[in-house]
């Protein structure tokens, strides 16, 4: 089956163009001319990943981007648009985008970013099909189902899908260094700046689920990266 792309630009002509390349490269694209509009289409439809303007009637693409991922952590989401701002972009990252391009933009860039994210939700999804836990500390973390568990079972936390990949990684290497492009690469898809400030927000939260427990330390190496220090096995 082909990929489905909800495309939310409001400039017609844009919309047109990009559209038509999208599904020249083989894939279904719904376009959508405003936020409102959008939302509705992502409510009755199944989607693989979201490209979204951030300037748009009825509702902007930073407030559709929270709406998304409040009904779907997991689908991928970029923004597409002028707004080249530090504070929109990381204002897109913390709403849960996971990239961010600016026009104009280079189709092929587009295309290859759309490759890589889909690649990458795909993998993810046959990771998450394998019921994965770890011990950490006076916490259980099941991956699966993104939460925290008391020891008697209680649930302590509820997880969004890229804290529980980033913690799930931290896992996967607790004990270890671990620098920050490395965990940007693995978690992320790249290194780079603005992503890098959005990893910093997902570090905070994590360390506050954590914070009744002084065995579990997510330590900040200052010009390095991070280490995520867990007694005993996982």
């Amino acid at each position: 089956m082909k990929a489905r792309i909800l495309l939310v630009e409001d400039d017609q002509n844009v919309g047109a163009v990009t559209k038509k390349r999208l599904e020249e490269a083989g894939y279904d694209v719904v376009h959508s001319t405003d936020g409102q509009m959008a939302w509705e289409q992502f409510q009755s439809r199944t989607f693989d990943i979201c490209l979204l303007d951030v300037v748009m009637p009825k509702k902007d693409g930073f407030t559709l981007a929270e709406q998304i991922r409040r009904k779907n952590d997991f689908i991928p989401i970029l923004f597409l648009t002028s707004k080249a701002l530090d504070e929109d972009k990381i204002k897109g990252f913390k709403t849960g985008a996971d990239d961010y391009i600016t026009k104009p933009f280079s189709m092929q860039e587009l295309l290859l970013r759309i490759e890589v994210f889909l690649k990458r939700s795909k993998a993810a999804h046959s990771t998450s099909e394998k019921r994965t836990q770890y011990n950490i500390g006076k916490l259980t973390f099941d991956y699966n189902d993104l939460i925290l568990r008391e020891k008697n079972g209680e649930v302590s936390s509820t997880l969004t899908q890229k804290e529980a990949d980033l913690l799930k990684y931290l896992c996967d290497n607790a004990n270890k260094t671990l620098k920050r492009e490395e965990i940007l690469f693995h978690v992320w898809g790249k290194d780079d700046y603005f992503l890098g400030r959005s990893m910093d927000v997902f570090i905070t939260k994590l360390r506050k689920h954590f914070k009744s427990d002084p065995s579990v330390k997510l330590e900040t190496l200052h010009g390095v990266g991070f280490r995520f220090n867990v007694p005993g096995q996982l």
